[in-house]
């Protein structure tokens, strides 16, 4: 079955997309991210260090081989300094996606609607493939789409806190409504919270700490890549009918009946 994730001009066979932060090493991040057989890892452009003393960054550890690098703008807090760092990732790394973030609240670091809505509509005039993190807001993920987001990034619970998905209602209607991938960004905490993702319908999910915190990070890779794919797997198949009574898995009425003409003189 074809069943690749498209966005943009991008094609991907993995519907997990992995992160770089808070690993114990970078030997560590780089097995976890060979046990998620992600083919895109996005990476902060304000936290990459250029000044290390061994002359590496983080881009160095990452197998460009075989991982698209998504760029994004963590820790930006306004529009401007968004589309800003988004221009110095293009000119870095040699590429036209963004994972767009402009945070509204440094404690729940949700996003900001209004920043993410000026700063998305600048740069896909840039020419950026832009995947806006956002609320699970319906009429924000619509609008950012109209305005020409190749992808809405909804969060199911706020980032690094491994809720899960808080409001999946919300998550369905957003993706009812899509006419572009939706992936679901932050929150994720273990690989039960990703197949009831996936479950949902969504088209991906992009994933960090629950990695990253694990006991076994490249262990819960692993879990997770499995995950991603039984999600979406039964949200293809479609799942069964929720029922309020029993229902036989092996109905009698044909036994009954053979018994009846049995008994018949």
């Amino acid at each position: 079955m074809d069943d690749a994730l498209t966005i943009g001009s991008y094609r991907f066979t993995s519907r997990l997309i992995v992160g770089t932060g808070k690993y114990p090493s970078m030997e560590a991040m780089r097995a976890a991210h060979a046990a998620s057989g992600a083919e895109m890892v996005t990476v902060a452009i304000r936290r990459i260090n250029l000044d290390d003393a061994s002359g590496k960054t983080m881009l160095d550890f990452l197998d460009r081989s075989r991982l698209t690098i998504l760029p994004n703008t963590a820790g930006c807090y306004t529009a401007k300094d968004a589309v800003l760092t988004a221009h110095l990732a293009r000119e870095l790394l040699q590429t036209d996606l963004i994972k767009l973030e402009v945070i509204g609240d440094a404690q729940t670091l949700h996003p900001d609607a209004r920043g993410t809505l000026e700063a998305a509509e600048r740069l896909v005039r840039d020419g950026f493939v832009v995947l806006p993190y956002v609320g699970d807001d319906p009429v924000v993920c619509k609008q950012l789409e109209e305005l020409g987001c190749a992808a809405v990034m909804p969060l199911a619970a706020p980032i690094g806190s491994g809720l899960g998905v808080c409001n999946p209602y919300a998550i369905r209607i957003i993706k009812e409504r899509a006419r572009v991938p939706v992936i679901v960004d932050a929150g994720v905490g273990t690989a039960s919270d990703a197949a009831v993702a996936m479950e949902l319908g969504v088209d991906a999910l992009l994933m960090n700490t629950g990695i990253a915190a694990a006991k076994d990070p490249a262990l819960m890779a692993d879990a997770m890549r499995h995950a991603v794919i039984a999600g979406r797997e039964a949200f293809l198949a479609g799942r069964m009918d929720k029922r309020l009574y029993a229902n036989a898995s092996s109905p009698m009425q044909d036994v009954v009946s053979a018994s009846r003409e049995h008994a018949a003189p």
